[in-house]
């Protein structure tokens, strides 16, 4: 059986998903057969292993940092929210109904041995597996049906490092509040705190450290900093809080996208953020929208109730005015449905709603079956005229996550829908069929493909053409930017500041 350490923390976004793969990254540099896992994750940022199935894009995301393809055992529950009370759940890669939030204390029954059966799987192929938790042990009224924190701990025997944002203030009290609450058995497997997110000299914090062990028994095993120029992909939808990134210059093209209330892989246009000559901008409302070169609508969970935000927010208005003046627009996967006419959903897999009328932009229908389209793809352009123009016989490598399939029809505005993105394989298997549409001139483009932008050359040629369009010419820097080197950037940061050898003994015990 694999050594194994779990990575806890003291609430939601204090940096465990980040910690977990820098832990993936050390152990694969010094040589060991590492796997990452979380029993349960909720989150709408999805992917796809190889194989078709659907994860966390967390445990994607530290898979690739521990140098392997990701399988569904990384990561064998995950809860796609649909309503402040309602998720889509998601077992072993596959839909299966949907879970209430009156129901989280009955899950445990249900689905505990998928859990623990994926967990003893990845134990018995890897070295070392590195667990993370969700949210906080400590939430003391959902510990009866606890399937992803102290239980697994306890399962495995794994000791916990327990991590805790300094940035967000408390972290002591946190740290302190979180182990005083949790039973003996489960406080004696926590090995160490790490603090997150420190800014500043650390021999400023050291009476703090050695106050909290004095009070817990617990050592200090690591002081992360707070970095701006590492980048490893968000779990939640926090980075689209963010108001506006990039240069914002008069010759910058002006990139806008929706917030929408379910947004989800939102992480779908950090290739957009990395290029100087783009200024992103992520809009929660009309007056946030502006006179942007490209409008962008992401992907969502629940398609019709997010067009419905649209339109009592007084975005889809703006958004009509801005695509009867030429505005450029973009919609992935939902967001290509919003862009649509008819949205049907016959047997209420997303909404009770029936059928809507979508935005009525891009002469595409939209109908909900049963099927659930989960695949890595590759897309060729097929049609390069507008945002794709130079880009025809490109091929790119994506994934597809969806509920619906989409098809060009007649309107009675006499517009056609070209198949702009056709697929050419899912899951390694040869395939063929429309997976994006555009309008009759290009400027309007949909696309099922998320993980268009992380091609260069495809979203060099949509830049470049948007930029043509006001007679600018982009000045490209160099392609640097490595994922593979991000995970070594941030390996070393790891292991520069965490106490490693502590780490292994924890480990070895």
């Amino acid at each position: 059986m694999s050594k194994i350490i779990m990575v806890q923390g003291t609430g939601s976004s204090v940096g465990k998903s980040v910690l977990v793969s820098a832990l993936c990254r050390i152990f694969l540099q010094d040589g060991l057969r590492v796997a990452p896992f979380k029993a349960q994750n909720m989150s709408l940022n999805a992917g796809v292993t190889p194989d078709g199935l659907e994860i966390g894009r967390a445990q994607v995301v530290q898979a690739e940092a521990a140098g392997i393809d990701p399988t569904v055992d990384m990561n064998p529950i995950l809860l796609k929210p649909e309503a402040d009370h309602r998720s889509q759940l998601v077992v072993m890669g596959h839909p299966d109904g949907t879970l209430d939030s009156k129901d989280y204390p009955n899950r445990k029954a249900r689905l505990w041995g998928v859990v623990t059966s994926a967990l003893d799987r990845l134990r018995a192929e890897y070295d070392v597996v590195v667990v993370e938790g969700a949210g906080s042990p400590a939430e003391i009224n959902l510990r009866q049906g606890d399937i992803v924190n102290m239980e697994v701990a306890l399962h495995a025997k794994s000791p916990v490092l327990l991590i805790g944002d300094i940035d967000k203030g408390g972290v002591f009290a946190s740290l302190y509040g979180t182990v005083s609450l949790l039973a003996d058995r489960e406080r004696a497997l926590v090995g160490g705190f790490v603090i997150n997110k420190f800014r500043g000299d650390v021999t400023l914090l050291e009476p703090g450290l050695r106050q909290i062990e004095g009070l817990t028994a617990i050592p200090v095993v690591g002081v992360l900093p707070y970095f701006h120029d590492i980048y490893v992909p968000e779990e939640d939808a926090a980075s689209a809080a963010q108001v506006s990134v990039g240069r914002g210059d008069s010759d910058s093209v002006k990139v806008v996208v929706i917030v929408l209330p379910h947004i989800a892989n939102f992480d779908d246009f950090d290739p957009l953020a990395r290029e100087g000559c783009v200024e992103l901008t992520y809009a929660r409302d009309a007056s946030q929208i502006g006179q942007p070169d490209l409008l962008i609508i992401p992907g969502t969970k629940t398609t019709a109730d997010d067009l419905a935000h649209l339109r009592r927010s007084g975005m889809a208005e703006t958004i009509a005015n801005l695509a009867s003046s030429g505005t450029a627009l973009m919609g992935v996967c939902g967001g290509m449905q919003m862009l649509g006419g008819a949205i049907s959903d016959p047997t209420g897999l997303e909404s009770s709603l029936g059928t809507v009328l979508g935005l009525d932009l891009l002469p595409v229908a939209t109908r909900f079956g049963e099927e659930k389209r989960t695949n890595r793809v590759i897309a060729e352009v097929t049609d390069g005229r507008g945002l794709l123009e130079g880009a025809q016989g490109v091929r790119f490598d994506a994934y597809e996550i969806h509920m619906g399939e989409t098809q060009a029809v007649s309107d009675a505005k006499h517009r056609k829908a070209a198949p702009a993105i056709t697929v050419r394989s899912r899951s390694g298997e040869s395939a063929v069929g429309a997976i994006g549409y555009s309008s009759e001139d290009g400027w309007v483009l949909g696309s099922y493909t998320h993980g268009i932008f992380a091609n260069t050359r495809v979203r060099r040629l949509i830049l470049e053409n948007l930029a043509r369009r006001s007679g600018r010419t982009l000045r490209f820097e160099d392609e640097t930017f490595s994922q593979e080197g991000e995970f070594d950037k941030l390996a070393d940061l790891a292991r520069a500041n965490l106490d490693m050898d502590a780490i292994r003994t924890m480990m070895t015990k």
